[in-house]
């Protein structure tokens, strides 16, 4: 049996790819950034085309830096930014336009007219998402509506549309393979996350035409075979999951109960809610974790836009910073009771508050106030927003107290320090923090026969290190009331 697994990690600002062996542990990386496109005030583009070139020569990059041939891979697994949007056209395979990024919130007032036409409780019902431009049904009528033709070409057939993920996997198979997988499809708003199907009434509201849509599978399953031409030979494909989705796979947080918290670009809180769906009371997501030999597993997610980009910011933005690496050092210099806070509303605030045309500001200036405390607000900013997010769980009844962290911020051990005292929770951080391609690699060794249920999964998950509250509730909970205040003075209502 082949001996390795490419799990290709498509992310909003660079596209990875990683060979793992069939024990989960890294082996090589491929890594390439590519191109953010800001055409308007509020508007996230990619240019499709450069994820899949990125993402081929971070593949071919990691199997060469791998030193293995491609006999030696099991299959290859594809995690990827979700709500992404991308039409193409089904003959030439060329997009029809830019990827609108799941970010971008050009949508906000088709949304806010549906919401006044009283269709958010029943899109809620079947979707577990909120009526909001984050997801993927608002960007695709607007490309149908906007770009040139395209309605046209949809009602006769001749376009596909998918998320990141559907769109790799067409070019991975050469227009062989048009499909994604439950998790993928729940983050669309025209998935019925209860019957596990593409629901026609929401496809007749958002006027979108059933052609256009992937077949659903679940997220270890065939998915077709890659092009020879790509790596040399015909390579499996048998795994395909949210990046969130994929994490929470990662973390092997497989019992209800179980929460992972993602940190990149945006934060992403997962807890996994079993075999039931709960309706969230508290503006937090119902959406499939997995689906694993048609069985559908829920979670409740709480989304934050801005989490590793408001370090970004400070970076390009303000270039307070040279490196994302030096806030470390900065924040453990600060008082730790300085008082600014930073609120990184710049595309709107997400979960719980879902604002789309909120914007970042920061307040409690002084005199005194310099890059170091601007840095420590920026890194504290992310900490604040995920309280939010429990104390969001916690009133639907889930209260979270032991969070299992990756992503890239979480290398810095006083950030995870300060979100365990602002949480009051204990921050565990794994021994491999790649757990988002992970997830992906596991759903390929499932579908392989490396492993023969999560159990096994389970058994690979080794601590790194663990994080306790130190800080008293009182103090606590008075940082945290000034956060809030903060907050609510950018809120546009």
């Amino acid at each position: 049996m082949p001996n390795y697994i490419l799990a290709i990690d498509q992310g909003t600002t660079s596209s990875r790819a990683i060979v793992f062996d069939i024990k989960g542990q890294p082996i090589a990386t491929g890594q390439e950034e590519f191109t953010q496109h800001y055409p308007n005030n509020g508007w996230v583009e990619h240019d499709a085309n450069d994820i899949w070139q990125s993402t081929l020569r971070s593949c071919q990059q990691a199997i060469k830096d791998a030193n293995i041939g491609s006999d030696d891979l099991l299959g290859i697994g594809i995690t990827n930014q979700r709500e992404t949007t991308i039409l193409w056209d089904r003959e030439s395979g060329e997009p029809i336009a830019n990827a609108i990024v799941w970010q971008d919130r050009r949508t906000s007032d088709y949304c806010q007219q549906l919401r006044a036409q009283g269709h958010e409780q029943s899109i809620q019902e079947k979707t577990g998402l909120l009526l909001d431009p984050y997801f993927s049904a608002s960007k695709i009528r607007w490309l149908l509506d906007s770009i040139p033709g395209a309605r046209a070409k949809a009602d006769a057939g001749q376009l596909a549309f998918g998320t990141v993920d559907s769109f790799l996997l067409w070019k991975l198979t050469d227009g062989q393979e048009h499909s994604t997988d439950a998790t993928n499809a729940s983050r669309t708003m025209l998935f019925n996350i209860h019957e596990q199907c593409w629901d026609k009434d929401l496809l007749q509201l958002f006027d979108i035409p059933e052609s256009l849509l992937p077949e659903v599978k679940d997220c270890a399953a065939e998915f077709g075979l890659c092009n020879p031409s790509l790596f040399g030979k015909e390579i499996p494909i048998l795994g395909i999951a949210g990046d969130q989705q994929a994490a929470l796979i990662g973390q092997a947080c497989f019992e209800p109960g179980m929460a992972k918290s993602t940190y990149g670009t945006g934060c992403f809180f997962m807890l996994n809610t079993g075999e039931q769906a709960l309706d969230s009371h508290n503006r937090l997501l119902t959406t499939v974790a997995y689906r694993l030999n048609g069985q559908a597993y829920y979670a409740l997610e709480g989304s934050i836009f801005i989490a590793g980009a408001a370090i970004q910011w400070l970076r390009d933005g303000l270039h307070l910073i040279s490196d994302a690496a030096e806030t470390e050092a900065l924040a453990k210099q600060t008082d730790s009771d300085h008082g600014v806070y930073l609120v990184p509303a710049f595309t709107g605030l997400g979960a719980p508050y879902w604002d789309p045309e909120a914007r970042g500001a920061l307040f409690g200036l002084t005199r005194d106030t310099g890059i170091k405390e601007l840095v420590t607000a920026g890194l504290e900013s992310v900490c604040y927003q995920t309280k939010d997010l429990q104390k969001a769980m916690e009133a639907d009844g889930q209260r979270p107290v032991n969070l299992r962290v990756d992503g890239g911020m979480t290398k810095n051990n006083w950030v995870l320090q300060k979100l365990a005292d602002i949480l009051g929770a204990t921050i565990d951080r794994p021994s491999c923090v790649e757990t988002t391609a992970l997830g992906a690699a596991y759903l390929v060794a499932l579908q392989g026969g490396v492993f023969s249920s999560t159990d096994d999964i389970c058994q690979l998950w080794q601590l790194d290190r663990r994080f306790d509250p130190q800080l008293s509730k009182h103090e606590r909970d008075r940082r945290y009331q000034g956060w809030q205040d903060a907050v609510n003075r950018v809120r546009s209502s």
